[in-house]
């Protein structure tokens, strides 16, 4: 019997704040139960070789840039902002998730008689990603004040203690909200599962890193997906075949009775309500619609 103390562990930094819920579902959905206490940064997980701490997405790439932890989940933005010189193993983005792609973005003010990047020249622009800021402007070839925002940073633009900022944004609403416009994208960021280059040369931990992966991943797929199951005669079956959609090509096996088949197939949810009074028309009966957890490609 394996003492707990001789097992091995995989050190993993799981997202605090606006990641944290999206990544909690998918970890449920690939299998992993994690518990959150809202005192403790340590949750507990069903998993005796993993051991989670909780941090935020900006500090991530850091702690697993420096071998305190050997992975973590945080955002390609981050990465960037603190050069960090880990490995991606894993864009985990998926638009229902809120792990979708984001955008961090140069706005001002409605009325602003700054038209382009280059008219930031001299300016003062408040953010909280201030080395990509930095580094964005240079680029371009700008010479701005680029200050640390702690956060209400769509404020500080309106009531015109900076010229500009660099906001993240999804759909632009909150931007807007307050009365700004954006006039370039400074960047894009995807939800990366990251590793310390250390521990990617460790066969265990880059093996336990890889299991977790391919799980998060088949939940990920999952997301919107659903199986449809259904009877249908075989004379009808390649009426029916027209009209279901699949991943690959559906099942279809054989029934007791020789003159009717079971079709099984993977679709996109929001096609369901639309496909089932079809599937019923080609003589389809005992549909059937289950819900997935993981879909591994």
């Amino acid at each position: 019997m394996t003492r707990k103390e001789d097992t091995k562990r995989l050190k993993l930094g799981l997202p605090k704040g606006s990641l944290s819920e999206a990544t909690l579902k998918m970890f449920a959905k690939a299998g992993f139960n994690v518990v959150v206490s809202s005192r403790s940064y340590i949750p507990s997980i069903d998993d005796p070789e993993i051991e989670p701490i909780m941090l935020r997405a900006q500090e991530m790439s850091r702690y697993v840039d420096d071998g305190v932890l050997d992975c973590g989940i945080t955002g390609n933005d981050w990465i960037l902002e603190n050069k960090s010189s880990v490995e991606r193993l894993a864009d985990l983005a998926y638009a229902k998730q809120s792990m979708s792609p984001v955008r961090w973005v140069l706005a001002i003010p409605e009325a602003s008689a700054i038209k382009s990047v280059a008219d930031l020249e001299g300016k003062r622009i408040a953010t909280e990603l201030v080395q990509v800021t930095r580094d964005f402007l240079k680029k371009n070839k700008v010479n701005a004040d680029v200050e640390f925002s702690w956060g209400a940073t769509e404020v500080k633009v309106a009531a015109r203690l900076v010229d500009a900022i660099v906001e993240l944004t999804e759909t632009g609403s909150s931007l807007r909200a307050h009365n700004l416009k954006e006039i370039a994208t400074v960047c894009t960021s995807t939800t990366q599962f990251i590793a310390n280059k250390k521990a990617c040369s460790d066969v265990w931990k880059k093996k336990k890193m890889e299991q977790i992966i391919i799980l998060l991943k088949g939940a990920i797929e999952a997301e919107g997906k659903v199986g449809l199951k259904m009877n249908v005669p075989q004379e009808n079956l390649a009426r029916l075949l027209k009209i279901l959609p699949a991943l690959r090509e559906p099942t279809v096996s054989g029934l007791s009775d020789k003159l009717w088949v079971a079709v099984e197939t993977v679709i996109d949810e929001k096609l369901v309500r639309k496909i089932i009074p079809e599937l019923k028309e080609a003589g389809a009966e005992g549909i059937i619609e289950y819900a997935l957890n993981k879909l591994i490609q």
